[in-house]
């Protein structure tokens, strides 16, 4: 018997489904049902190819900064109970620079949060950056988290059902199903039902190396760029190095000028991935294990977290949106997303 039904496997459906359980759902009343699973892999799905880690990619906007907080200081709890930092989920120092000072609202928010925080002097800043942060951050293995996180809800009861949907009301898998949770990202946009236009792709491309060597992020927000550095938790030493930010790109190609591109700037951004590497201190002597292009599920306007009824006593919750930081503020965005499905206080 399902009562709630998840659309979508990414981390915004599995965040979401363990929002359910948080509140007290049985899983024996939950389905998550997706055209793509946990440890496959297509352009379309999006999850396994993120960057993953928790940096300040996001905006001032105050709802957004909620979900980020709230999912930075839940997240010891989520690794504790897929098994510990094996699960492919752990802590790294990270550096964060930008060209523009943010604003008040995000400095203030992030400082009263982020453990080990410390703002970085003037004169260590790199030339051009007019600010700069340093904290303890959350590291996602996102292939092998998902798989994980997949597992810990089998193992708790949640059904999962691989389907290819042409029009949400097919999430009604039942009647006993009255709430369906939409977090088909970047599907939101040709989904019958949901047909959101606002939904768009930002294409991302990045080169994985292995670096034994380097053990933190580094990030740097430029007006029209941004270059980061991730430590890939649980990969055999695994360095993500990327990227691009374009908007409404749907290519899964990836392109030569822009390797080369993204091996100048993080290399400039952090000499020690040159400097301290055992197989030679030119690019040339990186050990390149993949190129691959990867797209964040944006939105105009911003996440889409809505209540809608559907019929008398049936409701669709849209939980998508989240571009580049749905591991982030995921977590977040799922509690909400469960709060207005159940209400503050329900009762089962």
């Amino acid at each position: 018997m399902t009562k709630y039904v998840v659309v979508g496997s990414g981390i915004i459906g599995l965040y979401t489904t363990f929002n359910l359980l948080e509140r007290g759902v049985s899983a024996k009343d939950i389905t998550i049902v997706a055209e793509y699973l946990p440890g496959d892999e297509s352009i379309n799905y999006t999850s396994p190819y993120a960057g993953g880690n928790f940096s300040c990619i996001t905006d001032d906007d105050p709802k957004t900064l909620q979900y980020d907080k709230h999912t930075y200081t839940n997240l010891a709890k989520l690794q504790t109970e897929l098994g510990g930092p094996s699960c492919g989920l752990d802590r790294y120092v990270s550096t964060e620079y930008w060209d523009t000072r943010p604003s008040n609202e995000k400095i203030e928010s992030l400082a009263s949060y982020l453990q080990e925080y410390q703002v970085i002097n003037t004169g260590e800043l790199p030339k051009g950056v007019a600010f700069g942060i340093r904290f303890r951050s959350w590291n996602f293995n996102c292939p092998k988290f998902l798989s994980n996180f997949k597992d810990y809800l089998e193992a708790k009861g949640v059904t999962f059902v691989k389907k290819h949907l042409t029009h949400i009301t097919q999430a009604y898998i039942s009647s006993s199903t009255k709430t369906v949770f939409n977090c088909t990202g970047i599907g939101a946009h040709k989904l019958g039902g949901v047909n959101d236009t606002n939904v768009y792709p930002t294409r991302g491309q990045v080169v994985v190396i292995k670096a034994p060597h380097i053990t933190e992020n580094v990030m740097r927000w430029g007006e029209d760029f941004a270059t980061y550095i991730i430590k890939r938790p649980y990969s055999s030493d695994q360095l993500i190095l990327g990227g691009f930010m374009q908007k409404d790109n749907w290519t899964a190609d990836t392109f030569r000028e822009e390797t080369e591109d993204i091996l100048k700037r993080t290399t400039d951004l952090f000499p020690k991935i040159l400097k301290d590497n055992p197989s030679g201190s030119t690019i040339k002597d990186l050990e390149i294990l993949r190129i691959v292009s990867g797209l964040r599920p944006s939105r105009y306007g911003g996440v889409r977290i809505e209540k809608t009824q559907v019929e008398h006593y049936k409701y669709l919750v849209h939980n998508y949106g989240a571009s580049g930081y749905g591991y982030q503020a995921g977590l977040g965005m799922g509690y909400e997303a469960v709060r207005l499905a159940l209400g503050p206080d329900s009762k089962f």
